[in-house]
């Protein structure tokens, strides 16, 4: 009866000594289980943040393209609404290419750190590096055929300016031509008449003291303001508000006619006022 206690208990010993070798084997496969997932979600959260830049990249060289095309489109089209939208694509060209090329230092970081050793990352951080250096160089020459653009505008602007003040100054020597025509026209057709009796017109020191006109002293003797003006196109006639006159200013007998009106006064008629006043541009007449 003893042996037979004494083989049970070394039974049960040993097989509590197997129970302990198994735990110890599941704690460690479930140690090494965390751990891979440990690894596993590490390398999936560095791949997607990797993608993440990438994909932002691409993004910013997309509306790139997409800036550059707008203003290539304006660069067609004139006036200051053109160059506002040249100026306002090529600023958001400028802000994303900087966001760009801080995007790629930034993924060219995570691929150092990474734990990710995939090549065609590198590859594609190579490629998205030369499409940055092209797009510089893209972008550079586009400036400069916008600056050189600009300075052809400032050119033709300064020569419309040039033309403009060219016009106006020879509208305004056009002005003075035409006026001084129209004065020297005015003044070859303007003549001065006058009326009155002897001693009125002697008193003007229009007549002298015989009764002549003294043309010889216009400019010192003359009451011009005794005068008056008319135009030789348009008078015609003129009256005297009198019966009897007479013309002491020489003109022509067949350019003109003293008639009568229905109230018994004379009226002067000038029938031809190229030749009554080709010899004076006065007319003095004196009227009882």
């Amino acid at each position: 009866m003893k042996k037979v206690f004494v083989f049970a208990m070394c039974c049960a010993a040993l097989a509590s000594c197997n129970l302990g070798k198994n735990s110890d084997a599941e704690l460690r496969a479930m140690q090494e289980r965390d751990s891979l997932n440990q690894i596993i979600a590490q390398r999936d959260n560095e791949v997607n943040e990797l993608m993440t830049t990438f994909n932002e990249i691409e993004e910013g060289f997309r509306v790139i393209n997409e800036a550059e095309g707008r203003v290539n489109l304006a660069r067609s089209g004139e006036g200051a609404n053109a160059k506002g939208r040249i100026q306002e694509n090529m600023q958001f060209i400028q802000s994303t290419m900087e966001q760009n090329r801080a995007l790629i230092n930034k993924l060219r970081g995570q691929l150092q750190k990474s734990t990710v050793k995939a090549d065609a990352l590198q590859k594609a951080l190579d490629n998205l590096t030369k499409e940055l250096e092209m797009k510089d160089q893209q972008i550079a020459q586009l400036k400069a055929e916008l600056e050189a653009k600009d300075i052809h505008i400032r050119e033709l602007d300064q020569r419309v300016t040039e033309l403009n003040t060219d016009v106006t100054n020879l509208t305004e020597e056009n002005t003075q031509h035409q006026q001084t025509i129209t004065n020297q026209d005015m003044e070859l057709n303007t003549a001065y008449f006058v009326f009155g009796t002897k001693k009125e017109l002697k008193n003007q020191g229009i007549l002298d003291g015989g009764g002549l006109f003294k043309k010889a002293k216009v400019s010192s003797s003359y009451n011009n303001e005794y005068f008056t003006k008319i135009d030789i196109r348009t008078t015609k006639e003129i009256k005297l508000y009198s019966n009897k006159a007479d013309i002491k200013t020489s003109h022509p007998a067949g350019s003109y006619s003293l008639d009568k009106d229905g109230n018994d006064q004379l009226v002067l008629h000038i029938t031809n006022p190229k030749q009554f006043w080709n010899n004076s541009k006065y007319l003095v007449i004196v009227v009882k």
